[in-house]
């Protein structure tokens, strides 16, 4: 095709569960395909299991897309919707001969491979009632992978695939080839996997006397592990990436580079960068890594990125609370996702968490409370109380006891926040503000001496 803007690709995810990883990768490929060469994007939901096909799921699966920024041009479009057409296709290969109606059963497929060989495609005969089986010619299929490069299937091992059910329900091989051929779908990106299913939709294309779209099939998803990527990776769902804390943009950088890479190396590369670079001659053929360390730190780097104003606009969002710039200005530095936040500095607005180990290690050694009570009575004393004067306060007190900062900085800190984990130490006693901070620390001195269960 010379003009890429009349490509028509489309996203048809089954609504059999969540959208995942790899779902979210497919449909992040063929937007930024459609999205660089101003072409055209169908989203297609391929509802042909009823069984497991719910409403709940499509739902989930367009929050997902809107979630992730990721739109579509025509659709949703819903394959059950086409049962019609699918029955008028299905009608006129069986007029035709090139279909046929059979009672053969998985035994009577056996009994033929049994008899003919292993390797041998079963064949059936016109029994002119149950399921339909589209009849294989000889030769062989071809696929002119995009990714892959060319890979034959020689027709005399295929079976002559059922397309119908008895009940007159087709099956998802012979809608998915109905659909891709009505909606002029010029390229079909999707997952490895299905590419044991090219042949068999080519042969449904071959029937229909129709053209067959380009294919391009992605290299699976593995694990650190080298293994299938499963739920023990870590976040499974795009939701779940949500919940935890991942923001959209830094996860469509991310999984962009599974399995595609750039001639430089880069990593960090804005949504409209990948539209402009995207292309399937850099989309490897090996299983592509999905390790959530890394997206972790890259989700950091986005969110150093932002602006105060937009990151605390996130985090209100995220966390359901108000008035966090503060907090959130102190703790930009130390957060790689949004649902890092509240563990970090939830103390300030709910008061010091409840952390008698960190009690025990702090406040409760030898002569910390001594301390403490130094500590109060410099912070109490200072004229101005910002960053400058309480660091000058603190750090005196360790040149003059000949300590190490920690026997100073953290039973202040366990005072302040229940926990030896904060943001700074000055800039948390700021933004408390003197008042608060010194409250704080005076309800750690009244409970003294700790009762640990080490004592």
């Amino acid at each position: 095709m010379t003009d890429p803007s009349k490509m028509r690709l489309r996203f048809a995810p089954s609504p059999t569960g969540s959208l995942h990883i790899g779902g979210a990768r497919t449909a992040l490929f063929n937007w930024l395909l459609v999205r660089g060469a101003g072409a055209t994007l169908v989203l297609r939901i391929e509802d042909t299991d009823r069984d497991r096909s719910t409403p709940e799921n499509v739902d989930q699966i367009l929050d997902a897309l809107k979630w992730l920024e990721l739109d579509w041009d025509e659709g949703p479009i819903f394959q059950s919707d086409n049962a019609v057409r699918h029955q008028e296709v299905l009608v006129s290969l069986l007029d035709a001969g090139l279909a046929y109606r059979s009672l053969a059963t998985a035994d009577d497929v056996r009994a033929y491979k049994d008899q003919h060989g292993s390797e041998r495609g079963f064949r059936g005969q016109d029994d002119g009632e149950g399921a339909v089986r589209l009849r294989v010619p000889e030769g062989a299929s071809i696929v002119d992978d995009a990714i892959r490069g060319e890979t034959r299937f020689e027709h005399v091992h295929l079976d002559d695939p059922v397309i119908a059910r008895a009940d007159g329900s087709v099956l998802y091989n012979f809608a998915v080839a109905v659909d891709d051929h009505d909606a002029g779908i010029t390229h079909v990106v999707r997952g490895d996997d299905h590419l044991s299913n090219t042949p068999k939709q080519l042969l449904v294309f071959a029937a229909m006397g129709a053209t067959a779209p380009i294919y391009a099939h992605l290299p699976l998803l593995h694990g650190p592990d080298g293994k299938k990527l499963s739920k023990r990776h870590g976040a499974a769902s795009v939701q779940e990436l949500r919940d935890d804390g991942y923001l959209p943009e830094a996860i469509r950088n991310y999984i962009a580079l599974l399995g595609w890479g750039t001639d430089d190396d880069e990593t960090l590369l804005s949504t409209d960068e990948l539209k402009r670079r995207f292309g399937l001659d850099h989309v490897s053929k090996s299983p592509a890594i999905f390790d959530e360390k890394k997206l972790r730190w890259m989700n950091g780097r986005y969110l150093r990125e932002l602006t105060l104003e937009d990151l605390t606009a996130r985090l209100e969002l995220f966390t359901g609370r108000t008035g966090l710039a503060g907090a959130v200005e102190i703790s930009r530095e130390k957060i790689q996702t949004l649902a890092d936040f509240w563990p970090l500095v939830g103390f300030v607005f709910d008061g010091p968490a409840e952390d008698q180990a960190a009690w025990d290690k702090t406040i409760g050694a030898p002569g910390a409370v001594e301390i403490l009570a130094e500590v109060r009575s410099a912070l109490a004393a200072v004229a101005e109380f910002d960053v400058d004067t309480v660091q000058s306060a603190l750090r005196a007190i360790v040149e003059e006891r000949g300590v190490k900062p920690n026997a100073v900085f953290q039973p202040l800190r366990v005072a302040m926040a229940g926990t030896t984990i904060s943001p700074g130490i000055f800039e948390t006693a700021v933004l408390l503000g003197r008042e608060e901070t010194l409250s704080r620390v005076d309800r750690a001195l009244e409970r003294g001496e700790p009762q640990s269960s080490a004592s």
